[in-house]
């Protein structure tokens, strides 16, 4: 089902005049309303009547994810807080979170975004869909729980909730889709199994994004669930969930270009790199009122295609992700940074200064390890001391990081060091 035809099937050139519009209008809006921008702009001699179209766009400076934490809480906002309906925040591990502000109209379109997606996998109001990402700063579960209210489904709002309840309530109210990360969905067939009641299951849907998954893992959602499993893009900083999403055809994910001003570019040059050749995702948010972003670097790696889809719609389409052309890594649906592991290791101070993460893909869920080197004095103390020192480091590790984490310790001289930059994380995960 197509939700919005006028919207997601116009022709391109009735798009281009849109988003031309939408454009100009934004930036004018910005650089009246966030000292920041106008400050930015100024600075590479760019005043508003400068912009007319969307080529222009390459005239306006980048924003990054600095520039937000420049600005920390409020300081890019372009409405002022009386019509800041509700914020979102990362959970600022790295530093200082992010901030996002919507304003009531912002709602209504994130809505109407998600809307779109769960419109695309066939969800309406005959559906009970279990949303178990989380609700709170985290944007996921509430992005998802307004679209699915929208497009008249029933919600079942469980959020992160323990897998036996999770499995429970899919199976006790015959939900008919899930929204969750693909490792967890795949780590509740697998529970399911087990018990050996997986006929109880009565998905026909599955809204799957927050982390990077592959084909193969599709395949494993569909066969065993006998149903279909959708890709769903999105990040806080732009929106939430609902930036982009799949179709039936899953030849990339239709991004919502009525809101969202998509660019690929060349990470090292900055340029813009053509049609179907890949590079870094860069956004301009066209409509959103309170916290508009200009060209922001998503650092997500993948190309775009501008052609017609088999399903009718016209929305250009965005590649699978192959990377980052950062060092974050997404584990679980949490970004995570190499740096972070080393702030903690570094608070605690009872570590060597070196460490290797690494990452792999057991039982369809995504491990993280740390190996930590430590003086060899622990070594020779009792069993105990070294257990009770692992503990308290993987304590701290979960305090910074937001998720569990497996600590071994080494001995010392036990990471491979290099005269060159170090290698600090293997990643084992095929996501080919």
């Amino acid at each position: 089902m197509i939700w919005n035809e006028s919207k997601e099937c116009m022709s391109r050139d009735e798009m281009h005049h849109m988003q031309s519009v939408r454009l100009s209008k934004l930036v004018k809006r910005i650089y009246h309303n966030v000292p920041y921008y106008r400050k930015k702009m100024q600075e590479v001699g760019i005043e508003p009547w400068d912009i007319k179209t969307v080529e222009d766009i390459s005239k306006l400076p980048f924003t990054t994810k600095e520039d937000l934490r420049d600005n920390y809480p409020f300081g890019l906002f372009a409405v002022p807080m009386t019509e800041v309906v509700r914020l979102h925040a990362s959970s600022g591990t790295t530093g200082k979170a992010t901030v996002v502000g919507y304003s009531r109209r912002d709602i209504e379109i994130w809505t109407e975004c998600v809307t779109r997606v769960l419109a695309m996998a066939g969800i309406g109001k005959d559906d009970k869909i279990q949303v178990s990402y989380g609700y709170g700063l985290f944007t996921g579960g509430l992005g998802l729980h307004y679209g699915a209210e929208n497009v008249g489904a029933t919600v079942v709002p469980m959020s992160t909730s323990g897998t036996k309840k999770q499995i429970t309530m899919m199976e006790d109210f015959k939900c008919t889709a899930v929204a969750c990360t693909p490792s967890y969905l795949l780590h509740l067939i697998e529970e399911i199994k087990e018990k050996g009641n997986l006929s109880e299951v009565h998905l026909k849907a599955a809204i799957c994004g927050g982390e990077p998954w592959t084909d193969n893992m599709r395949e494993n959602i569909e066969n065993n669930l006998n149903s279909k499993a959708y890709d769903i893009y999105g990040l806080s900083e732009i929106m939430g969930p609902g930036v982009a999403a799949d179709c039936r055809y899953h030849k990339g994910l239709h991004i919502y270009e009525d809101h969202f001003l998509p660019e690929i570019i060349n990470s090292d040059t900055l340029e813009q790199v053509p049609e179907g050749e890949a590079g870094e995702l860069v956004i301009t948010t066209l409509t959103k009122e309170a916290f508009p972003l200009i060209r922001y670097r998503t650092k997500d790696l993948t190309s775009i295609s501008y052609d017609k889809c088999d399903c009718g719609r016209t929305l250009a389409r965005i590649s699978r992700f192959t990377g980052r052309s950062d060092d974050m890594l997404v584990i679980r649906g949490v970004n995570v940074f190499p740096s972070q592991v080393e702030a903690a290791l570094l608070e605690l101070g009872e570590t060597k200064p070196y460490y290797m993460i690494i990452v792999d893909r057991v039982d369809n869920m995504d491990t993280f390890e740390v190996w930590v080197e430590v003086d060899e004095k622990f070594f020779s103390d009792e069993i105990r001391e070294l257990e009770k020192l692992r503990q308290k480091i993987a304590h701290g590790l979960r305090q910074a990081l937001g998720l569990n984490v497996k600590v071994k310790l080494v001995e010392p001289k036990t990471i491979e060091r290099t005269s060159g930059k170090s290698t600090r994380v293997i990643d084992k995960r095929i996501l080919v």
